[in-house]
């Protein structure tokens, strides 16, 4: 066998989603047997209205909504907040291309803000733009990197402005100790298979605003009266029935089956992702062409995945170079930039007409690298990750950068 395929075999698997818990099947089975999927077909108790009372109790929210997608839960906010047609939202230009298009869905107009070398919104252009014509700021916190919430909401509440908190990668993340996704008005999370809690599909959205929550379960499919069967607003629900346009954008039972043996194993994998995030990161800074940056003070992250930067100078031909060099040591490495068809590229929203020129964001989406790293990965795993990618660099620079 080839030295190349043995040190394949022996590359850990970063792609498998995190694992399903055993008590999941049981009520699977329960629920496949009996064919009661729909949520609104028991008359109280369904496995969705559970997992929204438990979800909102795991982040100290007085309201949650399961929906289809983190991206449902981003239009149905927006919408929820009675933005007029034409709206200016205020994203990061780095984010995936879901927030943009659902700013879209919306019948709203993305404004793009730079993104720094740290992932994180740029204050300076992010102040520069949240002027009066700005009617919403949707804050991705991108990969998980929570950008400055306290002069983002310092600067949006001056102005009366609604956040929105794109919360899909950062569910366990803290800010000055408080769960991100209860700082703006709304925060919207992902169930998706690479999320920390793995549905395959599904989202959630939270809010501490009874309004913004009937509205929400109204336009998400609560038809005909079907409101009932959420607990409290009773009188915010009969004022929106039959004013609000319905979107059906409702999660089913066998999803929430799947997702609610997970919450309790949360905050075990918050603590084991930051653990191997952290390993990994410590000794790829050791390396003086990457850069893995820090977490702002007041942040405590619950990171799935790391990304870290090539840093000194770079051709495209060897960072390519590098990512093979990777590759053939078992470990692929996403730059953002060098992708083809990157979702998360702004150049590539074409959907959007004119792209707005963004050099920052540019700059650092062509030397930032992606890199899964599971909660469930052991010691020895990311140690072979962190070898991998050191070995690689030093095949592709040999000299360090300020000799190069």
């Amino acid at each position: 066998m080839a030295p190349d395929s043995l040190t394949r075999t022996a590359a850990p698997n970063v792609y498998d989603a995190e694992p399903i818990p055993e008590a999941a099947r049981a009520e699977i089975e329960r629920l496949l047997t009996s064919g009661d999927l729909f949520r609104y077909t028991a008359p109280e108790g369904a496995p969705v209205a559970l997992l929204e009372q438990e979800f909102a109790a795991l982040l100290g929210s007085r309201y949650a909504l399961a929906v289809s997608s983190c991206s449902a839960a981003l239009f149905l906010s927006l919408k929820a907040l009675d933005l007029p047609k034409g709206a200016r939202v205020l994203i990061p230009a780095f984010t995936f291309a879901a927030v943009p298009s659902a700013v879209v869905h919306a019948d709203c107009i993305p404004v793009l803000a730079e993104v720094g070398p740290n992932f994180r919104v740029d204050m300076a252009d992010f102040a520069a733009r949240l002027d009066d014509n700005i009617a919403c700021v949707l804050i991705s916190h991108m990969r998980g990197h929570t950008s400055d919430m306290d002069r983002i909401m310092e600067l949006c509440d001056a102005r009366n402005i609604p956040v929105i908190e794109d919360a899909a990668h950062s569910l366990g993340t803290k800010w000055h100790g408080r769960n991100i996704g209860t700082i703006g008005k709304i925060g919207c999370f992902s169930f998706q298979s690479y999320k920390l809690v793995n549905a395959g599909e599904g989202g959630i959205l939270i809010t501490d605003d009874p309004e913004i929550a009937a509205k929400c379960v109204i336009m998400s499919g609560a038809y005909e009266q079907n409101w009932k069967k959420h607990p409290g607003l009773q009188n915010s629900y009969m004022h929106w029935q039959n004013r609000l346009p319905l979107y059906n954008m409702r999660m089913q039972n066998l999803s929430a089956a799947v997702i609610r043996p997970q919450l309790p194993l949360v905050w075990d994998r918050v603590n084991a992702g930051r653990t191997n995030h952290d390993h990994v990161a410590e000794r790829l800074n050791t390396s003086a062409w990457f850069d893995v940056p820090p977490p702002l003070a007041p942040e405590d992250r619950a990171p799935d995945s790391l990304q870290f930067n090539l840093v000194g100078h770079w051709t495209d031909a060897e960072a390519r170079a590098f990512q093979d060099a990777a590759k053939k040591r078992g470990i692929a490495v996403q730059i953002f930039g060098l992708s083809e068809d990157n979702a998360r590229a702004f150049w590539n929203w074409q959907f959007l007409g004119e792209i707005p020129d963004m050099p920052q964001t540019r700059a650092m989406l062509m030397r930032a690298c992606d890199l899964r790293l599971p909660a469930r990965l052991k010691r020895h795993e990311l140690d072979f990750i962190a070898d991998a990618l050191l070995a690689a660099v030093g095949q592709v620079k040999t000299a360090r950068p300020d000799a190069a």
